[in-house]
């Protein structure tokens, strides 16, 4: 596990909270590639575009008619934050693949801070957009009158467990990823079984390239979901 250990970068043992550590450094090398691919690459757009500006381009449509489809016209001024987790999340996702580099996102403390960021907005846009009816979100109309009460405890229940399920699905599947990585590369050191070590690593890294795409989707879609709740409690 110490492929996820969190160590200063100029030396020592002590860590404190304005520590450069290698987390620090990895969080920076995925912004920049954030600003790398959407302002430099289309800062010099084209009728034909480059390959950067066409990934650009995707990644932009891609977004904007998630947030469309699932928020409704009303979400699209909230598309900027939302384009700008899903882009941070892909290339931290993807930096953490590059041998001897490290996955931010599989840091519980990472990825909490982004789900309770979630939370905690959608919330108060909830009560900002509309008041006290924000609430009806938690009371099912739709059900036998006798089943509302208990209905309200599991969906506020299931309200408050968003946050945690928000970020330990992100972090849990990019640790998993890359212990399962750790463990058929160290079967690869064993002659008798190294061809299938291999192969092994190959694929799971193949797969670990599509899960790194699919959770970024899956945190930014709930959030879209979140948003619409808040949006339209009522429906």
């Amino acid at each position: 596990m110490k492929q996820f250990e969190v160590k200063p970068l100029f030396g020592g043992d002590v860590i404190n909270w304005y520590t450069p550590t290698n987390v620090t450094l990895w969080l920076f090398l995925a912004i920049l590639a954030v600003t790398a691919l959407m302002v430099l690459t289309t800062s010099k757009r084209a009728m034909v575009p480059t390959r950067g500006q066409s990934m650009a381009e995707l990644a932009y449509g891609f977004v904007y008619k998630m947030v469309e489809d699932v928020t409704g016209k009303d979400g699209i001024k909230y598309f900027p934050y939302i384009m700008t987790l899903f882009l941070f999340i892909l290339m931290a996702n993807f930096l953490g693949l590059i041998p001897m580099s490290f996955t931010t996102t599989s840091h519980i403390a990472v990825t909490a801070v982004m789900g309770f960021g979630v939370f905690i907005a959608v919330t108060i846009l909830g009560f900002v957009k509309n008041g006290a009816s924000f609430l009806s979100l938690f009371w099912v109309s739709s059900a036998p009158l006798a089943l509302r009460p208990i209905l309200a405890i599991i969906e506020l229940i299931s309200y408050f467990v968003r946050p945690v399920s928000h970020s330990i699905r992100l972090a849990g599947n990019m640790m998993a990823g890359h212990a399962v990585l750790k463990v058929f590369a160290g079967f690869a050191q064993v002659a008798a079984i190294a061809p299938i070590a291999i192969f092994g690593v190959i694929a799971i890294y193949g797969l670990e390239v599509l899960v790194s795409a699919i959770q970024a989707y899956v945190f930014t879609i709930l959030t879209c979901v979140y948003l619409k709740d808040a949006l339209h409690p009522h429906h």
